[in-house]
């Protein structure tokens, strides 16, 4: 069922108190400016209200309910991100805006479902962690992911590197210089001892434990 338009304001508002702790820029000042002062009040008092969020001075918290909650929007949110620029190609300027419209009708199934069907991404497209889900810690195979772990795809196929997730930043700047960087079309040829890779012309071996890092999809 379609939320009415006050719930969706109170969404807005836990996902903003979300995203500014994030930034560790939390404190009820903070929220000013996103809107018109009399209605953040409102809105502030009705999450109080509701048990969502804990005011004391210019301190602002999000209650455990409340944080569940805004951890459900901002999943659904990089996830709908994902969706549409892994599998739609849509254009930047439409994938937030879209993603928001998404983030407040989807439901908890869906939501896990779209998720294994992406290979549960960490990061949303511009790098923020996407909260893990319940179908994240049972990583299930029922729903063939689309995208996968570079050690997780079939030798002899081909695909396209959508995005790196490296445990070290130097990685990055190593795989970059060799030519793996997202979007390269990419060709498995062996999973062991070493993940070997064809990029263009080159052949190139990986250490298994930075191909886990590598998210592909067929092409």
């Amino acid at each position: 069922m379609h939320k009415s338009f006050d719930e969706e304001r109170l969404e807005e508002a836990l996902e903003l108190i979300w995203l500014l702790e994030e930034e560790g820029k939390s404190g009820l000042q903070r929220l000013y400016g996103y809107s018109d002062d009399d209605e953040i009040e409102a809105v502030v008092s009705r999450l109080q209200k509701r048990g969502f969020v804990e005011v004391s001075g210019d301190s602002i918290k999000l209650t455990p309910e409340g944080r569940e909650i805004a951890k459900g929007i901002v999943r659904r949110h990089r996830l709908a991100e994902r969706l549409f620029a892994d599998v739609f190609d849509m254009k930047e300027e439409f994938i937030h805006e879209d993603a928001c419209k998404l983030e407040h009708i989807l439901s908890e199934e869906l939501t896990d479902s779209v998720c294994t069907f992406l290979g549960h991404p960490p990061t949303c497209p511009h790098g923020k962690p996407i909260p893990r889900g319940e179908c994240c810690k049972r990583y299930s195979v029922d729903i063939r992911p689309l995208v996968m772990r570079l050690n997780d795809f079939e030798v002899g196929k081909e695909g396209r590197i959508v995005y790196i997730v490296p445990s070290d930043s130097s990685r990055l700047n190593r795989l970059n210089s060799i030519g793996i960087n997202a979007g390269s079309k990419i060709k498995l040829l062996q999973k062991w001892p070493s993940v070997v890779v064809q990029v263009e012309e080159t052949t190139v071996a990986l250490d298994p434990d930075i191909a886990k890092e590598i998210f592909v999809k067929k092409v």
